[in-house]
């Protein structure tokens, strides 16, 4: 699963840090991610993933947002797909 978060931010604020915010939260879980220049992409469960993109949204809305655009791509198999399987042949 890979999502973006694009928070509207009030003057005077830096929305890259409040989308800054957002990856913590991502780092801090102890999930497989990589973050890219326009989206962060992630490894785990449906379930566990679509609550820590959750997670994400309110940290946005906690360091000052006043609201967040997400954007969610889901590449589903019962059986799970691994970050590496896409990009490995790219390194």
């Amino acid at each position: 699963m890979a999502f973006q978060v694009i928070p509207k931010v009030p003057d005077g604020l830096n929305s890259y840090e409040i989308v800054d915010k957002a990856i913590e939260v991502v780092q801090k879980s102890g999930i497989k991610y990589e973050v890219g220049p326009m989206e962060t992409t992630l490894e785990g469960t449906q379930d566990q993933l679509l609550e820590l993109i959750k997670q994400a949204q309110d940290a946005c809305i906690q360091n000052g947002a006043l609201e967040v655009m997400t954007y969610i791509k889901i590449h589903y198999r019962p059986t799970g797909v691994s970050i590496s399987e896409k990009i490995e042949k790219y390194r």
